[in-house]
């Protein structure tokens, strides 16, 4: 199982670097999809930041599982403000599926990881 999970980690990670990436790039269609739903541009950097902080914390996860957790756990919280986003214009299930699929899959790699959280450095 834990093979699995190291490869959701890898991919969860992978997602939200490209993602991240082309948010704070300010590629054409990250724009678009902001314009889209009505969100400042703004915005858009900060997502940026936390996507790319979220895939950071879930590589550093690999020599130290607590951070997996919180890696995870930054990616989950993000994934369902996407799909509050999708939900909140109408977007169909195609344009929602993604930032679905990858919240369902960060709370996989979370709940996994979770008691591994208590480990945390500055927690004990």
């Amino acid at each position: 199982m834990e093979v699995v999970v190291i490869v959701l980690q890898s991919l969860l990670a992978l997602m939200f670097l490209m993602a991240g990436m082309g948010k704070l790039s300010g590629s054409k269609m990250h724009v678009d999809n902001f314009d889209r739903w009505r969100l400042p541009q703004g915005f858009r950097v900060v997502t940026g930041l936390v996507e790319l902080i979220g895939a950071a914390v879930l590589i550093v996860g690999y020599w130290d599982t607590s951070w997996t957790a919180l890696g995870a756990l930054i990616i989950g919280i993000t994934a369902i403000g996407g799909v509050l986003t999708h939900v909140r214009i109408k977007d169909s299930l195609k344009q929602t599926f993604p930032i679905l699929l990858a919240g369902v899959l960060a709370w996989i790699v979370f709940g996994y990881y979770a008691s591994d959280l208590s480990n945390f450095p500055g927690f004990n």
